[in-house]
């Protein structure tokens, strides 16, 4: 059973997602500070975190921080409607979604399971299944990443967006096109987080993120990855 980490200062709103969560097969704590979010992360080891980034005193965002420095744990953030910054801070950090308050209770539990098939998506794979392109190497399974035989340490939706498009080396892949492929189905709202994820993963991979080489954007259009073939 997949183990979920709520963290909310609301007790009503972290009482509904923990209702919906458990219905839905899901082991779920809760927590209602960024102090106690952290010791909870270490201590129960959860498989992803749902966690609002309005906390008083240890906010979400440093929370998501922490967690970035020692773990590539899965973190779904909750944001006000009208934090749009702090959703791309977020994003930016490293989280993997974000929902925006009022949520719905069905589409959180649907995005924590997107977020886990993400995770999870090697175990319907065999164990050679590796993708290379040029001097990228991902094995999925294990979800590992190396370029130019340096490893890179990627979020899951890190690594579910850039094994789609190493899986097919110079295809131009829309936005839209890439949420689907990381979320199942395409969020029209929430196509500017791919461009926070490309960026994360520029940062991450290329030695001037500002001059990509391998993540190639295609403008008014979408994103490639270099073909070293061509």
């Amino acid at each position: 059973m997949k183990s979920i980490l709520v963290v909310d200062d609301e007790p009503r709103i972290a009482q509904l997602a923990r209702d919906y969560l458990e219905h839905a097969g899901f082991a779920v704590r809760i927590a209602a500070t960024g102090e106690a979010a952290l010791q909870a992360v270490r201590r129960d080891r959860p498989d992803l975190v749902v966690l609002d980034l309005g906390l008083p005193g240890l906010d979400g965002l440093d929370v998501t921080r922490a967690i970035r420095r020692e773990s590539n744990l899965p973190v779904i953030m909750l944001t006000a409607r009208d934090d749009e910054l702090d959703k791309l801070l977020g994003l930016e950090l490293g989280a993997d979604d974000y929902l925006t308050k009022p949520f719905s209770p069905r589409e959180l539990v649907a995005r924590v399971r997107a977020v886990l098939r993400r995770v999870d998506a090697g175990a319907g794979h065999a164990a050679d299944d590796v993708i290379r392109a040029g001097d990228l190497t991902m094995d999925v399974p294990r979800m590992r990443t190396e370029l130019g035989g340096r490893s890179i340490d990627l979020t899951p939706t890190e690594f579910t967006l850039l094994a789609a498009l190493a899986r097919q080396p110079g295809r131009i892949f829309t936005r839209s096109q890439l949420l689907d492929a990381v979320h199942g189905v395409a969020f029209e709202s929430y196509e500017r987080a791919i461009d926070t994820h490309i960026k994360n993963l520029r940062r991450k991979l290329e030695p001037d993120p500002r001059r990509p080489a391998h993540v190639l954007t295609v403008y008014g259009v979408g994103y490639r990855l270099a073909d070293e073939r061509a």
